[in-house]
């Protein structure tokens, strides 16, 4: 019997993985599975979950309020806010603009990541080996104290130049939490680099600006996607940095979601915000590694 399974290599890679299996499907397949279910579902007065099979948590996510009689209706109060009139009856904004300013900052701090990660990647990349993981430690220092704390001390730095619980501020704190996780993946694309490709583009009469459009950037391209996927996912749903940096000024969908399992005690709304959030995460990276490849690696032309 146990020569049997030694011999069968299908067999003993499904009992390898099998644990880790297991481990997803109890802790992410089914928690995702009931999210689902209850997004569908509707809350009674005492904020328990009536289940069912309903859209209503979907359709108020897009703005529609109980007086839109028709797509006509909505359309008409969507116009309405578009053009500033004030005529919004069967229109609500709110939670559009709070899904729209999710996927912008999640942009902004991941565009920003890249262009002051880079440079430092690129530095340490080129360092002297000895000095290498020295530039490394400094790097990772941060992530040894508790990211909540962090957040925490950027109040007193912020308050002092005026800019606290302001987009600003969320801003600022988005790029301090984030910024390493981009910076440790480019660094490790652009330390597999043979120098002598530097040397033989040198040879070959490229100039410094020519060798890194057509050599450094391309073979460090795997690296940039994976920070941006590492980045951008955790961006779109994190609540701590905007509410403490931001206050109630500056909502994010993850703010949205955590209210309504906590405080307004709607897990229906919360699930479907949650499982839309989701889709919009899934939508953009779909499009952004189909752009760039989702890691592979680049051959120079």
């Amino acid at each position: 019997m146990l020569k049997r399974l030694r011999e069968h290599k299908s067999l003993q890679g499904t009992l390898l993985v099998s644990p880790a299996l297991l481990w997803m499907i109890a802790l992410l397949i089914i928690p995702l599975i009931l999210v689902v279910i209850t997004s569908f579902g509707q809350r009674d007065p005492d904020g328990n979950v009536i289940y069912g099979f309903s859209f209503d948590n979907y359709v108020r996510l897009t703005g529609t309020t109980d007086t839109c009689q028709n797509l006509g209706d909505y359309l008409n109060g969507a116009w309405q806010m578009i053009i500033g009139s004030e005529a919004r009856t069967c229109f609500d904004p709110l939670y559009v603009q709070i899904l729209w300013r999710s996927v912008l900052i999640a942009i902004e701090t991941t565009a920003l990541v890249i262009v002051m990660g880079y440079p430092l990647a690129y530095f340490v990349a080129r360092a002297p080996i000895k000095r290498r993981s020295t530039l490394l430690f400094l790097i990772l220092i941060p992530l040894w104290t508790n990211f909540v704390i962090r957040v925490y001390a950027w109040i007193r730095i912020l308050r002092a130049f005026d800019i606290l619980y302001t987009p600003g501020a969320v801003l600022i704190g988005m790029i301090y939490e984030f910024l390493p996780f981009m910076i440790l993946p480019m660094y490790t694309s652009l330390e597999k680099i043979d120098p002598s490709l530097y040397e033989a583009s040198a040879d070959l009469g490229a100039n410094s600006l020519r060798t890194f459009l057509r050599v450094t950037l391309p073979l460090s391209m795997p690296g940039v996607v994976a920070g941006t996927i590492l980045v951008f996912v955790p961006v779109m749903g994190t609540f701590v940095v905007s509410d403490i940096l931001g206050g109630k000024q500056f909502v994010l969908i993850g703010n949205l979601i955590q209210s309504q399992f906590l405080s307004a005690r709607d897990p229906t709304f919360g699930s479907a915000a949650s499982i839309l959030l989701m889709v919009m995460t899934l939508i953009v990276m779909i499009f952004y590694t189909r752009k760039f490849g989702f890691g592979e690696e680049v051959i120079v032309g």
